[in-house]
C-alpha cells in the first residue's frame, strides 16, 4: 500500500480495497428497496474509500481495512440519508406485521408460522409475502418503534459518530445477549439464514443457492425473521424502560 518514499500509493490501494467497497455495498444492498442500485452504492463506497486513503496519514494507529470500512459504509449511509429510505405505505406495513407476531406469540407462546401471519393480518399468504417483499430495507431497530404513536420515517444511524445514542446506551449491556436468544428462538430455517447473512456474510443471491429458493424469497423470510426479532427486542426495550 505504500510507495517507496513511504506513502500511501492511492492508485494502488484503491484497486486492492475496490473488492472490499464491492462487498460492503453488496452485504449492504440486501437491506435496501430495489429502487437502490449496487453500482450507485460502489460509487458513493469508492469516494469513502478515498477518503479513507487520504484521512489515514493522520491516524496511522488504526488498521486501514477496519478503519475503511467505516468510512465505506458511513459513506454509503450518508447517501441514504439523502435517498427515499422505505416508502411509507411499506413502513406501515412492517409495523402490521410485527403487531401480527407481537399477537400471535402473545397468544400461542411459539413463533407464529407465514400463514398464521397472513391470517391475522386478514390477507392472502401471497399478499402477505409481497409485503414482506415491498418491506425490503426495513431496519431492526428504529427510534419511533420506541415510541406511542410515531410515523416518522428515520434511517437508523448506525454510522461512527460523536454524539451518544441513548437508545443504545439503554440496550448496550443486554443487546447483544437479547439478540442471540431471540435469534436462537427462530423457526430453524431463519435461523440458518440469519447465521449466513450476519455471519457468513453471504448476499441473498448465495444464500439462496444454498438453500434452494430464490432471491426474493431469501428477501422474505429475511424481513420475516428481521420483525420476529424486533418484536423481541421492542419488548426487552419496554421492560428495560420500565
Amino acid at each position: 500500500m505504500y510507495n517507496a518514499a513511504g506513502v500511501i500509493d492511492k492508485k494502488q490501494s484503491l484497486a486492492e480495497f475496490a473488492p472490499l467497497v464491492k462487498r460492503i455495498a453488496n452485504h449492504m444492498i440486501a437491506k435496501l428497496p430495489p429502487s437502490v442500485e449496487v453500482d450507485d452504492m460502489i460509487q458513493v463506497g469508492m469516494i469513502g474509500l478515498m477518503d479513507a486513503l487520504s484521512r489515514y496519514e493522520e491516524a496511522p494507529g488504526a488498521q486501514f481495512e477496519t478503519y475503511a470500512a467505516q468510512r465505506i459504509r458511513g459513506a454509503m449511509l450518508d447517501e441514504l440519508r439523502q435517498m427515499d429510505w422505505l416508502p411509507r405505505g411499506a413502513r406501515k406495513n412492517m409495523r402490521q406485521i410485527d403487531a401480527a407476531v407481537h399477537a400471535l406469540q402473545q397468544r400461542s407462546g411459539r413463533a407464529p408460522t407465514e400463514a398464521e401471519i397472513a391470517n391475522e393480518l386478514k390477507v392472502p399468504v401471497a399478499e402477505y409475502q409481497q409485503m414482506l417483499l415491498e418491506g425490503r430495507g426495513t431496519q431492526l431497530i428504529h427510534y419511533e418503534d420506541f415510541l406511542e404513536d410515531g410515523d416518522d420515517d428515520f434511517l437508523e444511524r448506525n454510522c461512527a459518530g460523536s454524539g451518544a445514542d441513548p437508545l443504545a446506551s439503554l440496550l448496550d449491556d443486554n443487546l447483544r445477549a437479547v439478540l442471540i436468544g431471540a435469534i436462537a428462538d427462530l423457526p430453524e430455517r431463519e435461523k440458518m439464514l440469519m447465521g449466513l447473512y450476519y455471519e457468513q456474510e453471504l448476499n441473498f443471491k448465495e444464500i439462496g443457492a444454498v438453500l434452494g429458493v430464490s432471491e426474493s424469497r431469501i428477501c422474505q423470510i429475511h424481513n420475516q425473521a428481521v420483525s420476529r426479532l424486533r418484536v423481541k427486542l421492542k419488548e426487552c426495550a419496554w421492560t428495560s424502560i420500565a
